[in-house]
């Protein structure tokens, strides 16, 4: 049966860099090795993929082979030499190999980020607040001060991986003996086993503490915003810093207002005369009652800004504005006065009617740029 190209094994161009290589032998290694794959021509797959791996990587036989094809590199009894150190590969690919010196078991971790949900009032949220929190993290168990151990009791080397905290076990794979190197079951990757665990904390070295700070809440959060605490989550691993706290920040609806991005929408019903004549009117606003100016002969849906009278930005200068959305309310119940009165309006109007063109939805997606 004829050879395939190394190259196509591979999938790689015949210019492909060293590192085009590795990293090509690195991806088809993780789907083929025998020891991990389910696929049924694993194994010899694998077997084509070393043996295309071993000779492309080596600059010598690689000029062989481009210039002879599978006949430069067979040797002179026609059996390949194919002698590759796939140790480090392997070790990256599978944890196989000699354990590093150190152990990754006992390297600095960070601690692990904390959430905290913090609800706040429109206005909280509007000009920020001050607030004090309370939630619960890890800290070092004051018994024992991290140890472990019983006050007054030691720790002993593990005896099962003699202090290294990893254990190695031999496996055969094709190429021969190889080491797995993994966390010493006994002690955890600790190298020391604890005799008497603290009757406080029962050996976890740490302890649950409830927590309360005050925290700076700025104006402008919304809905989704999150607020990072650096260092207050929980404690780190063998000298590792402690991981953050974020605030998620909630906020509850308001009874008028609506917020779109920096400014604020506030729907106003005004009635007839007031649409009509015009009139100065008292708004809620987040700042307390403005006066706000009605222009005689407004029309429904109209929208009216009041500048400045937004959400502050968070990140910038200034607020947004206030929108107030207009809707002129047509009276339920009239007296016999103001019915006589709307009969004469109504007689001097006429009963002509005019379609519209654009409708008040349109208007005010058109006027809120949606």
């Amino acid at each position: 049966m004829a050879q395939r190209d190394y190259y196509d094994i591979l999938g790689v161009p015949r210019g492909a860099s060293s590192d085009d290589l590795k990293s090509a032998f690195r991806r088809l290694a993780r789907e083929y090795h025998p020891d991990v794959s389910e696929k049924v021509d694993a194994e010899e797959r694998f077997k084509e993929i070393n043996e295309a791996y071993a000779v492309l990587s080596d600059d010598e036989k690689r000029a062989a082979y481009d210039r002879f094809g599978h006949a430069g590199v067979n040797g002179m009894g026609g059996f390949p030499d194919f002698t590759v150190n796939f140790s480090d590969l392997f070790e990256e690919l599978f944890n196989f190999g000699r354990a590093r010196s150190g152990g990754r078991r006992n390297a600095p971790r960070r601690g692990a980020n904390l959430r905290y949900t913090l609800i706040l009032d429109f206005e909280e949220a509007v000009f920020g607040v001050e607030k004090e929190i309370e939630y619960t993290r890890d800290e070092v168990c004051d018994h024992c001060n991290g140890t472990r151990a019983e006050p007054g009791t030691s720790k002993s080397t593990c005896s099962t991986c003699q202090g290294a905290g990893e254990v190695r076990q031999s496996r055969q794979t094709l190429f021969g003996s190889m080491v797995q190197v993994s966390t010493c079951p006994t002690c955890q990757g600790e190298g020391e086993t604890v005799e008497t665990l603290c009757t406080n904390c029962r050996g976890r070295g740490l302890e649950r503490k409830t927590v309360k700070k005050s925290v700076e809440v700025p104006g402008g959060v919304d809905n989704g915003t999150q607020i990072r605490l650096n260092g207050e989550g929980q404690p780190g691993f063998n000298g590792g810093p402690p991981g953050n706290l974020y605030l998620m920040i909630q906020v509850r609806n308001h009874k008028y207002f609506k917020r779109r991005e920096n400014d604020i929408l506030l729907d106003l019903d005004i009635n007839i005369a007031q649409a009509t004549l015009g009139a100065d009117v008292e708004v809620p606003t987040v700042d307390g009652d403005a006066s706000l100016s009605i222009p005689a002969g407004i029309q429904p849906g109209k929208v009216l800004r009041m500048r400045g009278k937004g959400i502050p930005r968070l990140r910038g200068k200034g607020r947004g504005d206030q929108l107030v959305i207009l809707n002129v309310e047509i009276p339920k119940k009239v007296s016999e006065e103001q019915r006589e009165l709307f009969e004469q309006l109504a007689e001097s109007l006429g009963s002509e009617v005019h379609p519209q063109e654009l409708g008040f939805f349109d208007k005010l997606r058109d006027f809120l740029g949606g």
